[in-house]
Order: structure tokens, then sequence, then C-alpha cells
């Protein structure tokens, strides 16, 4: 809109800025200038005409009637003005003129935007006008170029040569048709522009903005209307947009602010096929542009290019690498939405807030939250879902290569996702829980990863909290059920990091709670791990680990109640009581020590140690495993499976009981 608005402003202004390079106290003279400044399209391949010229001397009153032009460029853009009125003119020196007021009506401007789609696009708008206007005395010489963005390049370049106190539009209208699939119009009210000089403007304000789109989807029909009100933007710079259209600027790494900041809202959509929905608010700050990786015009031509057939591997490769340049191209400084709300086919659903950020191609987070929707079974709310530094470009430049049919996806290819999201985050679920009427609640789920060799991290973290029904149906739960359960919380958090320079990889769980269950924490050292390991060529990662020795295991268990259940199981099973179930129990794991100790001496006082916590209610169960040598960590997993009293033969174990 701005673009075609800068079009606009400078087909306006050559009506009556090429007569001031000489006096114009004369009705002949005013004429010829006039006539010059319309050559002058002509002279660069266009088309220009004019109607009627007059001239007040007193008032200092220019009039031209039925203007009409059309660029040289392919698709060409056409102009039709019924009258142009300048007020209070005057020429401060030989390259400049201002006036009072400049006053366009009946404004037409067609145009077509070459591509697959071949659209056609009518604008209309019955009254233009600018206050206190200062400009060009002269056209600047038309762009060697012929296209489309030549034009809008010139025009631009116009528009920052002027300065004005205000321009405004009571309204505009747009019609766009795509064809006998897809047609639309646009119409913007109460549109105005404050202080603009230097190709910037302070302020952009448009009151309303509705539309309505026709099209087809599935062969039917379909209607969509919509509406937006309270459009405002400050500190717009032309300059920036000049930038990504010029390909001198190809190398120009810099970010130019476009926009310090836009809001609109409310913004309303229905649909003929049933869609609702509704946006409170919108709002984004400090956009910007890098030329160097948005240059539109080499994005056209690729476009172009492709035309309406099936786009060869190698035109589908630059299609999408200019697509991830976009994103690499632009930077918004935070963008929100807040309101959100929609009626389906499907069901209703409300979202408080969207936000988002993005720079050199990656979007630092990326949330929503407040959702609420129901479904058959029940409501579903979701009060925050993050991802936390998502890489769109690249993951666009990897999803083309995995999305080829004539090549499977290789390891290092998928582990090459890992890097371009680096956390989740989740917040505040509910979900209905089958059919029961009960629902899972998830309160938290933080997970994040970094500290990549390769593309494979070597340091995570995760921690979450959660509480689910027991599903009474299911036979092992059973148990649960009989001690008194029907729900159960979960609440851990679990770490692991590798340290290149020890080549030691530690797992840590600082804390494990199963609720109503059981406590625990732990850790797990492994010694010797090379940076091989983290490989994503399988076969060398599998290679490098057979040098990975097992470190110390520290755990600590603490009974909340999951002995009890244990026992109360056996009890049932057995038909005895409570007392009797827990003290066979007992009596079995330490007849079991004396078997433990032929293999390792340390493993009868473990055995005890279990003994005593089964016991009593409410233990506390302490169990440290120090290696007596170097242990392979492979050979250990492999023991464990078939020998677990040989595999624990190579640790001094160290086991305590308290309350």
């Amino acid at each position: 809109m701005v673009k075609i608005l800068l079009g606009l402003v400078a087909a306006v202004v050559i009506a009556v800025g090429g007569f001031f390079g000489f006096e114009f106290y004369t009705q002949h003279r005013i004429t010829r200038e006039v006539e010059a400044a319309f050559e002058q399209i002509r002279a660069g391949g266009g088309k220009a005409s004019h109607g009627k010229v007059s001239f007040d001397l007193k008032s200092r009153t220019l009039k031209i009637d039925e203007i009409a032009t059309e660029s040289a460029s392919q698709p060409p853009v056409s102009v039709k003005i019924a009258r142009v009125v300048a007020s209070g003119v005057g020429q401060p020196d030989t390259g400049r003129f201002w006036a009072d007021s400049i006053e366009a009506t009946d404004i037409e401007v067609g145009t077509s935007m070459a591509g697959p789609a071949d659209a056609k696009l009518a604008y209309k708008m019955p009254r233009l006008m600018m206050k206190d206007y200062s400009g060009l005395a002269s056209l600047k010489d038309p762009p060697a170029s012929a296209s489309t963005v030549g034009i809008y390049r010139s025009g631009l370049e116009q528009f920052s040569a002027m300065s004005a106190a205000s321009v405004s539009a009571p309204s505009i209208a747009v019609t766009i048709n795509f064809g006998a699939a897809t047609s639309g119009e646009f119409v913007h009210s109460g549109l105005a522009l404050r202080d603009i000089k230097g190709g910037k403007i302070a302020a952009m304000q448009i009151e309303r903005a509705s539309f309505t789109i026709n099209t087809q989807h599935a062969g039917k029909p379909d209607k969509m209307t919509g509406e937006i009100a309270n459009l405002a933007s400050s500190d717009f710079d032309a300059g920036a947009i000049a930038a990504i259209l010029d390909p001198q600027k190809a190398n120009d790494d810099r970010y130019i602010r476009v926009y310090s900041k836009m809001t609109a809202g409310p913004y309303t959509v229905t649909s003929a096929q049933g869609l609702r929905m509704r946006i409170d608010a919108m709002t984004v700050d400090d956009v910007a542009v890098r030329p160097s990786r948005l240059q539109l015009p080499a994005m056209l031509a690729t476009i172009q290019v492709a035309g309406t057939a099936q786009p060869s591997p190698a035109q589908a490769r630059d299609l999408i690498e200019q697509a991830a340049a976009l994103y690499e191209g632009v930077r918004v400084g935070t963008a929100e939405m807040h309101g959100l709300s929609a009626e389906t086919p499907q069901g209703p659903f409300k979202l408080s807030a969207i936000r988002f950020n993005l720079e050199g191609g990656k979007v630092g987070e990326f949330a929503f939250e407040g959702f609420d929707t129901r479904t058959p079974k029940g409501p579903i709310k979701l009060g925050r879902f993050a991802l936390k530094s998502l890489d769109v470009a690249n993951f666009m430049r990897l999803s083309a290569q995995l999305a080829n049919p004539s090549q499977p996806p290789s390891p290092e290819l998928i582990a090459a996702l890992f890097p371009l999201i680096q956390g989740v985050e989740i917040k505040g679920v509910m979900a209905p829980f089958k059919n029961t009427g009960k629902f899972v609640n998830l309160d938290g789920f933080d997970l994040n990863w970094g500290q990549f060799v390769g593309p494979i991290p070597s340091k995570a973290r995760l921690t979450a909290k959660m509480t689910t029904p027991v599903d009474a149906t299911d036979p092992a739960m059973k148990p649960l059920i009989a001690a008194g359960l029907d729900t159960l919380s979960a609440d851990g958090d679990i770490g692991a990091e590798w340290t290149e320079a020890a080549r030691s990889f530690v797992v840590e769980v600082p804390k494990f709670e199963i609720g109503g269950l059981l406590k625990a924490s732990a850790r797990i050292a492994l010694a010797n791990v090379p940076r091989q390991v983290f490989s994503a060529n399988a076969a060398q990662a599998i290679g490098a680990a057979a040098q990975i020795e097992a470190g110390t295991i520290e755990l600590t268990l603490r009974d909340l109640g999951s002995v009890d259940v244990g026992v109360v199981q056996y009890a049932r099973a057995q038909n005895v009581s409570r007392e009797a179930a827990r003290q066979v129990i007992v009596e079995s794991i330490r007849a079991s020590s004396q078997d433990a100790a032929t293999a390792n001496p340390d493993a009868a006082d473990a055995v005890q140690a279990l003994a005593r916590f089964v016991e009593t209610p409410g233990q506390t169960l302490v169990i440290k495993l120090t290696p007596l040598g170097k242990v392979s960590a492979i050979q250990l997993v492999q023991l464990l499976k078939t020998d677990p009293m040989i595999a624990l033969a190579q640790f001094r174990i160290e086991a305590s009981t308290g309350l």
C-alpha cells in the first residue's frame, strides 16, 4: 500500500512540477512547461496526456484536467486523474517548488502482477490531499530499466525529495482479480500521513480497512470478508524499501529500519464456510530489512523463471533459498497478537496471545499463551507453549532435503535438526482423560539442549511436573486403586552434560517424585567419554562408545507409600494380612543376601539395607556404587542383562537407610 501511495503522489506532483523552471506569469508559459513534464514521461517510452491547464495569478492556483499516464514497464502501470488543483504555489529556487495544498480527484490506477497468477489490480481514490508540499521542480530522468521494480524505485527517489505536513485520502478502493478462481476488493478509509520529509513519514494511520474475497475451496465457492480498524505506524523510512529494490545495495549487510512501531485492531474475519475469527490487537516493533539478504528484484526473477510449470529440482532449491533469505533479511524486534478467538466447523477456540521476534533468520522465541478450546470429551487448555531459538531459515533449507522422495534422509541430516531448535517450554495444560470426565494436568515441561558437538547437543536439561488420573480399567493400575490412589503426580528434574576437558559425562537427577509413592535423586557418571561419541555418523559413534568407562553411581530413594502398595498387592495375591505379607517379603530379601555375598561381599550389606527399607514404612535408602577399576560401560550394560551379580562385583557398594 505504501509503494502504491508513493506512486500516486509522484503521479500527482508531475502535473505541477514541470513548469517552475521558468517564470509562470502567463498562461502560455505555464501550459508549455506542464506539457514539457508530460513529454518527459513519453520520452521514457510511456504514455502521458492531459486536458485543460489554467492558472490564477492572484491566488497562485494551478488546475490541470484529465491527466492520463501509462508507464513503459512490463506489466504497465496506468494512472488517471480527473483534476489536480495546486493552491498557493511558489518557487523558492530554480530546482524546487512548493504549494500550500495540492488536491487530486477521481484517481484511478491499474496494473497487473507478473507471475503464475497474472493478477489484475485496480485502485480508485475519490480524493487525495497534500498540505504544505515542497518538492522537485521537475521529474528526475526515468530509470533505464522498464521493469515495475525500476518504476517503484524511481518513485521512491521522487518521494525522498519531497516534504509535506500531511497527506490524506478519505477512501481507497482496491480490486484484485486472479481469474475465475479468486477475486476480491479492499477498501481503506481515513488514510492520513503526517510529517513527511526526506523519505520518512513520522506517522501513518488508516481508520478502517475492509476486504471481500471470493475464492474456491474443493470446488465450492467461498466468500471471505474482514475488517481491521485503527492501523497505525510510526517512523516509516522509504530508504529501506529503496535499498531492497536496488541491486547496487546487494552487499549492504546492515539492518535498515522500516518502521519503529505498528499497531492495529480489532480485526475480524468471517467465511461462508463457517469460520468466524477476531483478533483484539496486534503490535509489531522495530521492523528492519537487510539488503544483502533481501533483494526483491532477484526474488521476482526467480519466481518468474519458475512460471506455472512444475519447477525443476534446481528451481525448487532456488525458490526455497530465496524464501529462507527472506527470513534472514528481515528483523522484527517484537511481534504480538492479543485476544484471538474463532468459531470453526470443528469447534470454538480462544488464544490470549502470540508473540515472537526475528533476526538473522532466527526466532529468538515463538510463544502462544492462553489457548482454550472444547472437544467432545471435554475442554482443553494450554497456559503457554514456546519454542526457543527457532532457526526458520535453515529449517526451510533442511526441509527441502528431507522432502526428497528419491533419497531417504541420512542420520546426519536428521541430526542437523537439533541445532535449529534449542528448547521447548509448556505450561498449564489441562486435557480430558479418556471419557472419564477427569483431566490430565501438565503444570510445567521445560526441555533445553545446547553445547553442540557438530549437530549433536552434549548438554540437556528437562524439568516436568504433571498429574494424571489412575485408569481404573487398566489391570496394571489396580494395586494403586486398591491403595486408595486415584491420581498420580510426577515432578522431575533431569540434567545431562559432557565436559570435554575431563572427558566426563554426568546424568544428574536432583529431584524425581511420584506423589504418594516415592521420592528419588540420582547421579550417574561416565568417564573417558570421547568427542566422537556425539558424531551423527552411527558407526563412528558406536566405535567411540567402546572407550567409555563407568563412573560413580549414587541413588537416594525415599518411600512415600510405594512399599505399602507392593505389600498390599502381595497380601491380596497370597490371601494373607499386610503384616504377614511384609514379613515374608523382608525375609525373602534377607535370604538372598547370602547368595549376593558370594559374588560381592558389599552386596550383602546392600541387600540388608534394602530389607530394612521395606520393613519400615517411610524409610530412605542410599546406595553408592564406586568402580573398583576401569569398567567398560558397554560390557557393564551387557552383564546387567545376563548376570547382574557379576556386574555388581566390579563396584564397591555402600548402602544405608534412615528415616
